[in-house]
Formats: C-alpha cells, sequence, structure tokens
C-alpha cells in the first residue's frame, strides 16, 4: 500500500493552477517564467500590450504566490521605480519521466527548470504493465522527496521516442520498445490520479528549449538528437511542430542511407540506420567480427585511425550532415542544437556532418548556426517535466475577470 504522504501530494493537484483568463495571460505568465526578472515595461513590449493590462493580468498572479516583485528597482522611469516581476519558482512542479529501452530517469522540476529530485530505475522489460508500474513507483519516490512541495504538484510528464498522440496520451508505435497503441496516458492517470502528458522525446526536449534553452530568445529553431535514435524537434511559428497527424520532425527516418541498411523501423536506407549509436557500433563490432566490443571501443578505435570504425563514424556523419542540410533547407531555422548522450565524444562524427552540412545547405541556409551539447538522460527527463508545466498552463482554469474585452 503506498505511503498516505504520498497520496496527499496527489490529491492537492488541482489547487496549483493559476487562473489565466486568455491566450495573453498565459504568455504574460509565460514571459515571466522564462525571462525573469523582467519589468512590466519590457513584458508589454515582449507582448504588445500595455503596462495597465500587464499590471492587471500579474495582480492575481502576486497575490495568489504565483509570482513576486522583486525588492530592490533595476532602474527606474520619471517618477517611479521599476520593480521586476518573477516566478516563485516552488509554485508550480512537475515530475518527468524518459523512458529508454532498458531504464528509466525521473526528475522533479521546478519554475526555474531546477531539479528538486531525481531517481533512476532498471526496467526488467520492454512489458507497458512492467514498465507502467516503474513510472508510477518512481513518481512515487519523487513525491515522497518533494515532502510538503507535493502541493504544489500539476502534474507528471512522461516522454517516450516514437510516433506519440499527445491529444490522448497513446504511443502510437515505438521501434525502440516495440510498442503499438499503448494508451500509457490512460492507464498512468488511472493509477497515479493525477493529470499525465504523454510526449515524443526529442518534442519534449525541444519545448525545454524553447523555454530554457537556445530557442528561448530564437523566432525558429531545431534539436536534433543523436543516440540510440536520431531525431529532431522543430520550433517555429511560435510553437513546437507536432504535425496534422502527430508526426514531424523525424529526421532519422528520411531515406539518405544506403538501402543495404536496415533500420529498427524496418525499412531500408534511414539515417538512424547507420547513425545511432546502436548501428555504428554494430559497424564496427562486423568490421573486427568481436561483438563484446562497446561504445568506448568503437570511439577509441576510431581515433586510432582503425579503418573499420573511421569507416562508421564517416558513414554516419555524413547522413546526419545531409539530414541537417535537408532541415535547415526546408525551414531555415536560426540555430540547430545538435545533442546527445554522448556527441562530445564523436569529434570525428562532427567534423564530418559539419562539412556535410556546408556542402549541400543551400545558399544563405548555411548561416545557421549549429551548436553541439552533451545531454544526459536527466536532462530528457527535464523536458518531460517542462512538457507538463507547458500543458498545466496552457489548461489553466479561466477567470472571467481577466478576460480580455
Amino acid at each position: 500500500m503506498r505511503d498516505d504522504s504520498v497520496r496527499a501530494g496527489r490529491s492537492a493537484i488541482t489547487a496549483r493552477r493559476p487562473a489565466l483568463g486568455t491566450a495573453k495571460s498565459a504568455e504574460i505568465f509565460t514571459r515571466i517564467i522564462t525571462h525573469g526578472p523582467v519589468s512590466r515595461l519590457d513584458i508589454g513590449r515582449m507582448t504588445g500590450l500595455s503596462q495597465a493590462k500587464v499590471t492587471k493580468t500579474v495582480s492575481p498572479l502576486i497575490e495568489s504566490g504565483y509570482v513576486q516583485v522583486g525588492e530592490h528597482a533595476e532602474h527606474s522611469v520619471p517618477g517611479r521605480p521599476v520593480r521586476p516581476l518573477s516566478a516563485v519558482p516552488s509554485s508550480m512542479i512537475a515530475i518527468g519521466v524518459k523512458v529508454n529501452e532498458g531504464e528509466l530517469f525521473a526528475v522533479s522540476v521546478d519554475l526555474r527548470n531546477d531539479v528538486l529530485g531525481s531517481t533512476h530505475r532498471v526496467l526488467a522489460s520492454h512489458d507497458p504493465e512492467s514498465v507502467t508500474d516503474a513510472i508510477v513507483a518512481s513518481v512515487d519516490a519523487l513525491i515522497a522527496q518533494l515532502g510538503a512541495d507535493a502541493a504544489n504538484l500539476v502534474g507528471v510528464g512522461v516522454s517516450v521516442s516514437g510516433d506519440i498522440d499527445t491529444s490522448t496520451g497513446t504511443v502510437r508505435h515505438s521501434p525502440l520498445l516495440d510498442w503499438s497503441q499503448v494508451p500509457l496516458g490512460d492507464r498512468l492517470e488511472s493509477l497515479l490520479g493525477l493529470p499525465v502528458t504523454v510526449e515524443n522525446d526529442v518534442r519534449a526536449l525541444a519545448k525545454a528549449e524553447h523555454w530554457f534553452g537556445v530557442g528561448r530568445d530564437a523566432t525558429s529553431f531545431a534539436i536534433v538528437t543523436i543516440g540510440a535514435g536520431i531525431g529532431c524537434g522543430i520550433y517555429v511559428n511560435g510553437d513546437v511542430v507536432t504535425g496534422s497527424h502527430g508526426v514531424a520532425g523525424e529526421i532519422g527516418h528520411l531515406p539518405l542511407a544506403s538501402s543495404d541498411a536496415i533500420c529498427v523501423c524496418g525499412r531500408r536506407g534511414c539515417v538512424e540506420a547507420v547513425a545511432s549509436s546502436h548501428a555504428i557500433l554494430e559497424a564496427v563490432r562486423r568490421g573486427h567480427g568481436d561483438s563484446g566490443l562497446e561504445m568506448t571501443d568503437a570511439i577509441r578505435l576510431a581515433h586510432e585511425g582503425d579503418p573499420s570504425a573511421v569507416e562508421a563514424f564517416e558513414r554516419a556523419g555524413t547522413a546526419v550532415g545531409d539530414a541537417l542540410a535537408a532541415t535547415v533547407n526546408l525551414f531555415g531555422p536560426e540555430v540547430v542544437l545538435i545533442a546527445g548522450e554522448g556527441v562530445m565524444d564523436y569529434d570525428l562524427y562532427e567534423r564530418r556532418f559539419r562539412e556535410e552540412f556546408q556542402a549541400h545547405a543551400f545558399g544563405a541556409a548555411a548561416n545557421c548556426r549549429l551548436v553541439v551539447r552533451r545531454h544526459t538522460f536527466y536532462d530528457w527527463a527535464r523536458g518531460a517535466a517542462v512538457a507538463m508545466l507547458r500543458e498545466a498552463i496552457a489548461n489553466s482554469p479561466l477567470d472571467r475577470a481577466d478576460v480580455d474585452t
């Protein structure tokens, strides 16, 4: 039987949703979260609203404990000090879970994107019931870590690789987990008694980068993830792209590799079939006839100039560079973040994909900035938590007094 304090933390969730009357109200609160400390004047400039409207919207958020006013003025206008606004970090907390092939990582996150607690579990199997039980156990552990702050919990975000129907919380297809049509969101909500959002893992990471990373002030960006799979999250026209059918940014399944490369999705020639960490490692193993080699061995061999290892990384880098060029040519982002668990180790990989990108990016698209950064699996879990925070704000209760007229 689960601990009573855990149940109490879950039951308090509905009390921690700010009352926001309009999309503009949600935008103002979001600006305070992502850009705070920030003045009312600057918020008005960002949103196109008058200071009076900003003040009207922010006042109930201050009274309810979601927004705080700085004690000291940053600067002043004639006759009036300007006191910056910032979100109260612990006023909204979300739990994020990243489901991997053999393990899951979970974190609790506040409105500053700071990790309050974390947990890691090895999965006994890919069976949906077993994975669901592990997620519930992780959530329970994090709620216990939160203590009294569990009353500020808004819900649980779960990120999974593959084709995800976010509107229903259904994992339609995940080759990595060998899942098809798994109603993960419904199962978790029934067990946890908390709101749950299920999102594609790369899109969740893009949502976190939009709020707290490279996309915070960008009008458009993409995040390309390199690891067990090759994924892409796209931000353009004010939001992360989900696609009409829930699929978007799947550059790992662009047919840019040779037809002899078989992907985990069952198709031939996918970028992922030659550029995922598994594909690189398998190529090096075949080249040496040694199934016991690990990724660290493959990286070491490539640095030493081993022909099969160098070829595997060159092949991968070529495919990723082509995919990056195709992505940038299609929608012209300001910046592309290349991230993953091991990207900083793949220096040969990076050199090759930059060369290939420059060779195929068209015209001014080649000016797109490419940034390489390592992401841990806890960062992926933070992405899932941010996706839940965004969902909570987007679906906050209507406050009739705040409706624009």
